[in-house]
């Protein structure tokens, strides 16, 4: 296989996206020592990457054996592999992605008269000369793909893969907030935070200064060959997803199951079924215990003490979670009001939907018999309808059941309603009534709402801007990742805007899958919207009237937009029959 082949292949793995390309170039940057980091990027990354650093610098010999395939000076011999202690060590970067971009080094060692500067075209060395430059290293990534155009096709928008390189630079601004990190995109600064030793100083500068006071520390503990120390958020900013959980070992991101469950764990009876809460951890581990060759992008790691590693997490989380645990002072006078944990009951949301949820958790009642569940599919059929009904079944209310159900009697037996599939169906209907009559009502907000979001859901929200704004939600972008929330859809007056916003994001990425920074279509946009708004409707005996009668009031409220059912019926003959009559 010729060189320049093997080297594509090669980047088959290394390169998935331009924001591979930013990760491997920052971390050649920060195992370099770099102090200060200034990434750059156009289009998306596809005109252009650079990175440069004021790092160690490379002399003329190690610049060009650098783009030499498994050349590395981070790995000295096979025992080094059971100890990996920097970022990058393949030594397959370089190479990879000079084969598929046009590449400029440009590279000098502190102290040197002279740098010298390397230009690759498609994996072909075109040119070493002498350059004048300062000590660090730069890298220049142009036309990425430019000769792989079926690479290139699978790209997503620009905005998109901007988006991703944004969260990127972010993530290693976070797992080393002692260097400087400065991202220009499109020739504009999207953020530059200087180096600090206080890691609430580098959440408050990527995430917002107003999660500051809310911050809950997870103080350093320690256990043989480990550590691990952080902070929280408390319950009622938790997400539906576990897009706002950031894992940090040895200064590198990761995505790690064992960490995931662990957070679960300690969180157990302070959070709704299928909520997440919002954590930054740094874990300190010895590299013995650890195996960081297992995927080719480093994301994933092996622990080969995990059950360890688990009951470390459990107890440092549960002593932050603790009542009377220290709190984390607030950074300026606006944030001088730090959150106790105490003050934080558990599974306190921000907006009915969570308050919903959590009473729910919490509720003592029986489950349902698991018979009544097996009999939901045989007899929906009956509930089947193939044109509006011209009034509503006349229903008589008997009760409700766990404030999820309400019981109602039927002619022929018992029906039980969810509320909250008669929500969705309810909210799904007039939202896209408004839209066809052309004036969705919206309830405006006093104060424009400015959100600080993550570059990946700021995209979501952005490019889906349409599809808000006919559903009666006003969402625009206040510059970087800042989106400012003017109004709410009058369905949903009732609802925090900031905790709708996040869950119908985390909604939209789901069910999106891969394809997280494409538009909806208005229908699925409304469907997920309905969900979101649903989500935790309460049933009580003297609003399943009205419930009932908004319901039928619909053009088809036997099933919710998705398809599941909202009535179920049990006949007498099924009863009898269940009671061996």
């Amino acid at each position: 296989m010729p060189d320049a082949l093997a080297s594509q292949v090669a980047a088959g793995e290394v390169v998935e996206r331009p924001a591979s390309v930013v990760k491997e170039l920052v971390e050649n940057s920060l195992d370099a020592g770099a102090k200060e980091i200034r990434v750059e990027s156009q289009r998306g990354g596809v005109a252009l990457m650079k990175v440069s650093d004021d790092g160690c610098g490379m002399n003329r010999e190690d610049a060009v054996l650098s783009l030499e395939r498994h050349a590395t000076s981070k790995l000295r011999d096979k025992e080094g592999l059971s100890a990996i202690a920097t970022l990058g060590f393949r030594g397959e970067a370089l190479p990879s992605v000079a084969s598929v971009s046009r590449f400029r080094l440009t590279t000098c060692e502190h102290g040197a008269v002279a740098g010298t500067e390397i230009t690759v075209e498609g994996g072909k060395l075109r040119d070493v000369v002498e350059a004048g430059c300062s000590p660090g290293t730069t890298v220049e990534v142009r036309d990425l793909f430019w000769n792989i155009p079926a690479r290139r096709k699978f790209l997503r928008s620009e905005t998109t893969e901007s988006a991703h390189i944004d969260h990127q630079v972010r993530l290693h601004a976070l797992a080393s907030p002692e260097t400087r990190m400065i991202y220009r995109r499109e020739g504009r600064v999207a953020f530059d935070v200087a180096g600090t030793d206080d890691r609430r100083v580098r959440i408050g500068d990527l995430f917002g200064r107003q999660n500051l006071g809310k911050l809950v520390e997870v103080a350093r503990l320690e256990h043989p060959g480990m550590a691990v120390s952080g902070y929280l958020l408390p319950p009622e900013d938790a997400r539906k997803s576990r897009r706002g959980q950031y894992l940090f070992l040895n200064g590198r991101p990761v995505e790690d199951q064992v960490v995931w469950r662990a957070l679960a764990e300690a969180h157990r009876g302070s959070l709704p079924a299928g909520r997440h809460p919002v954590a930054w951890l740094w874990l300190e581990m010895d590299p013995l215990l650890i195996d960081v060759n297992v995927h080719p992008a480093k994301r994933e790691v092996r622990f080969h003490r995990p059950a360890e590693l688990r009951t470390l997490i459990l107890e440092a989380v549960n002593r932050g979670l603790q009542p009377g645990a220290s709190e984390v002072d607030g950074m300026g006078d606006s944030e001088s009001q730090a959150v106790r944990p105490a003050e934080m009951p558990a599974g306190v949301g921000l907006v009915a939907d969570t308050l919903a949820e959590t009473d729910e958790a919490k509720s003592p009642g029986p489950s349902p018999p698991p018979e009544a569940r097996t009999w939901r599919a045989e007899v929906q059929e009956e509930f089947v309808r193939e044109e509006r009904p011209t009034s509503s079944p006349t229903f008589r209310v008997i009760g409700v059941l766990e404030g999820r159900y309400i019981l109602l009697e039927e002619g022929d037996g018992l029906v039980l309603l969810e509320g909250e599939a008669a929500r969705e169906r309810i909210l799904y209907e007039g939202i896209l009534r408004g839209a066809r009559e052309g004036a969705a009502e919206a309830q405006g907000l006093l104060v424009p709402l400015l959100l600080e979001l993550e570059a990946r859901d700021a995209d979501v929200v952005l490019r889906n801007a349409d599809n808000f704004r006919e559903a009666g939600m006003e969402v625009e972008s206040f510059g970087g990742v800042t989106v400012q929330v003017g109004s709410v859809p009058a369905l949903l007056k009732g609802a925090d805007p900031r905790q709708l916003l996040l869950d119908l994001v985390d909604e939209l990425v789901q069910s999106a899958e891969s394809r997280s920074g494409r538009v909806q279509t208005f229908e699925k946009f409304a469907s997920e919207l309905a969900k979101v708004g649903a989500r935790g409707e309460r049933c009580r005996p003297e609003s399943a009237k009205a419930l009932l009668d908004q319901l039928f009031a619909c053009d088809l409220p036997y099933s919710t937009p998705a398809g599941r059912p909202v009535l179920v019926q049990f006949s007498s003959s099924d009863l009898r029959r269940k009671f061996g009559r």
